[in-house]
């Protein structure tokens, strides 16, 4: 889940629209990066898997779009080719991912719901990149922990992108941390969570955000203690932590 409101009260009002997906203190500036540097080179297919995911009635899940313009670069950046995403939703960061990776590169794509998953399936395959793509439908958990058992897919990933329960992250990181290569890279999304991280006690809070908030929080003291990656947390989005593994 990707989101991005505030509540009235706590920010004096800014950032409410559905699908609002910046901290930046000023809504005309990140319309000017969305507007001069991220909707002219947006491929076709995320255009279009953008404006049908904003149709959805969980569309506050979606990856942003200049998230997703960032992820696309980060992976041609580091030349990955074996990925992995957990939490789909309708697909845009999949697409972002699929579109950056090299033809015979892969991402094993998990999230509990195919159905979302197909709403943006067929405009991957138009696009052309859904052969990169392995989707599960189900838990992670399972499926990390059989890859771990099975001894063969240790330091295989160059990247993994997380994006789904907030509450299961510390769990996916002690997994997640023994699947990506040394010198690969985990992006953990939305460890800034609504800007509630720095939320006082009696802020008025949405209650997932309210609920989710003290995992982030979690999650973010055990990133920046944990001796075997580097660290790099962006506003992008609404938060996103880089963790490169060094060890």
């Amino acid at each position: 889940m990707a989101s991005n409101q505030t509540e009235q009260g706590s920010q004096g009002g800014r950032h409410q629209e559905v699908g609002h997906k910046s901290l930046l203190q000023s809504d005309a500036l990140y319309q000017y990066i969305l507007e001069t540097s991220v909707y002219p080179r947006e491929p076709e297919p995320m255009k279009e898997l953008r404006e049908v995911t904003a149709k959805h009635p969980w569309n506050i899940m979606t990856t942003s779009a200049d998230e997703g313009q960032f992820l696309n670069m980060l992976i041609k950046l580091i030349n990955a080719k074996n990925t992995m995403e957990i939490g789909v939703y309708t697909g845009y960061s999949l697409l972002a991912t699929a579109l950056a990776l090299p033809d015979d590169g892969k991402v094993l794509a998990m999230d509990i719901n195919r159905e979302n998953y197909e709403l943006g399936l067929p405009i991957i395959e138009k696009a052309g990149v859904a052969h990169k793509i392995d989707f599960r439908e189900g838990p992670a958990l399972p499926v990390l922990d059989q890859m771990i058992q099975d001894g063969k897919y240790h330091g295989t990933f160059d990247f993994i992108f997380v994006d789904a329960d907030k509450d299961n992250y510390i769990n996916y990181h002690k997994r997640l941390i023994d699947l990506v290569k040394v010198g690969g890279v985990i992006g953990y999304d939305n460890t800034l969570w609504n800007g509630s991280v720095v939320a006082p006690p009696d802020a008025p809070l949405r209650k997932y955000v309210r609920y989710y908030r003290d995992f982030v929080l979690e999650l973010n003291k055990a990133l920046a203690a944990d001796q075997r990656i580097e660290i790099c947390q962006l506003p992008v989005g609404d938060g996103i932590t880089l963790c490169r593994r060094i060890s």
